[in-house]
């Protein structure tokens, strides 16, 4: 069985310990926050609220371009307010260009992904909220890595903003030019960096200048399961979907797939899911990795059903990207529809996840582990 992780639901609590974080960047501020810091600099508030239109109203991340702020204020205003927070290591497309992943190497070297995935009727990214994950789930190349340290909000807050201007460039064919959905679904948990993550979904759907402006039914935040921090979300006032990874129904199986579980059951894990839902009125989504000869067997799809039958949820079940040298491997596709077949027919809703990125090393972390090892991509060494 796999070791219990070690969980900071609060890491900014006192005594939780504090990596390196990077500069203050203005999306760590909200606006109020910002004019105060230009005003400490000599400049008048005014000039806040010019960065902060360039950057979340006009997708603009370079100084030199902020032509309408003074030259001999600029290089002042852009130091305190936009350092580079986010360093490219390696962006690749595949599925004609809609698929977009990038990876980032972080002030202190940490390595993090984030993904676009356009489709015809939106434009959606995946972000990571911390370097690594602590979870240690043994069929996700992140959770195998374990966990470096917690993202700023800024840094997560960053990822949105880049790949939102990579969308309004138009190089997404066959989408709208506007990010319009974002889910906490890269590397790390989000709800074990809780006070970074809330305050960057608020960024996310401020309007601007403060924000992006993004709707908050339209940001999907993912969870292994901390029964604490679920509860607190719902007390949050905000309307984002909550994805529970939940893996198996049983707690013998996800034990070991999902080593929070030791903590908190399935029971206690779905009855926050519930309060959650119950609280936002809005459906819970079951995330669910079907792993071949693991957890895709058809009484463990009869017994999720039974779980979630009557309830505001809905299940997506996730064909697995295996990592390479992993034991772990993908669920054939009949088993699968044989697996969604009962689910419905007791009266769930569910869905197969659109495989995206697989030929880009899609899966969270895989990416990163290849730059770590110096292999590309398909495998291959880089040297």
């Amino acid at each position: 069985m796999t070791s219990l992780p070690l969980i900071p639901v609060d890491p900014d609590a006192p005594g939780a310990r504090r990596a390196a974080m990077p500069p203050q960047h203005l999306a760590d501020l909200d606006l109020a926050g910002r004019k105060a810091l230009v005003t400490e600099l000599g400049e008048p508030a005014f000039r806040a609220g010019q960065v902060s239109t360039h950057y979340f109203g006009r997708l603009v991340r370079d100084p030199a371009l902020m032509t309408d702020l003074p030259a001999a204020s600029r290089e002042r205003l852009a130091d305190q307010l936009l350092p580079r927070l986010l360093n490219p290591v390696r962006e690749l497309a595949c599925d004609e260009g809609a698929t977009r992943k990038a990876l980032w190497r972080l002030h202190d070297g940490s390595l993090v992904e984030s993904v676009l995935m356009g489709y015809p009727d939106r434009i959606t990214v995946c972000i990571s909220s911390q370097a690594g994950c602590g979870m240690a789930c043994p069929f996700c190349a992140t959770g195998q890595a374990g966990l470096t340290r917690n993202l700023s909000t800024a840094e997560i807050v960053d990822q949105a903003v880049y790949l939102a201007g990579v969308a309004a460039s138009g190089v997404v064919a066959g989408s709208p030019p506007r990010l319009s959905h974002v889910v906490f679904m890269g590397m790390g948990e989000p709800l074990a960096n809780y006070n970074r993550v809330v305050a960057a979904i608020r960024r996310l759907v401020a309007p601007a200048p403060e924000g992006l402006g993004l709707s908050q039914r339209h940001i999907t935040v993912s969870t292994v399961g901390l029964v604490p921090a679920i509860h607190r979300l719902a007390s949050e006032d905000l309307s984002v979907t909550l994805a529970l990874s939940l893996h198996a129904p049983d707690d013998e199986l996800r034990d070991e797939l999902v080593p929070v579980n030791q903590r908190w059951k399935v029971s206690e894990v779905l009855d926050a899911a519930w309060a959650y839902a119950a609280r936002t009125g809005r459906r819970v989504s079951i995330e669910y990795a079907m792993i071949k000869d693991v957890n895709d067997q058809p009484w463990r799809a009869d017994l999720l059903g039974r779980l979630l039958a009557g309830k505001l949820a809905h299940v997506n079940l996730i064909p697995l990207n295996p990592t390479p040298g992993s034991r772990w491997d993908a669920s054939p596709k009949p088993v699968e529809r044989e697996f969604v077949r009962r689910l419905r027919d007791a009266g769930v809703s569910t869905t197969v996840r659109d495989t995206r990125g697989r030929e880009i090393d899609g899966a969270c972390g895989q990416l990163a582990a290849a730059e770590d090892t110096g292999t590309d991509p398909a495998g291959e060494s880089s040297a």
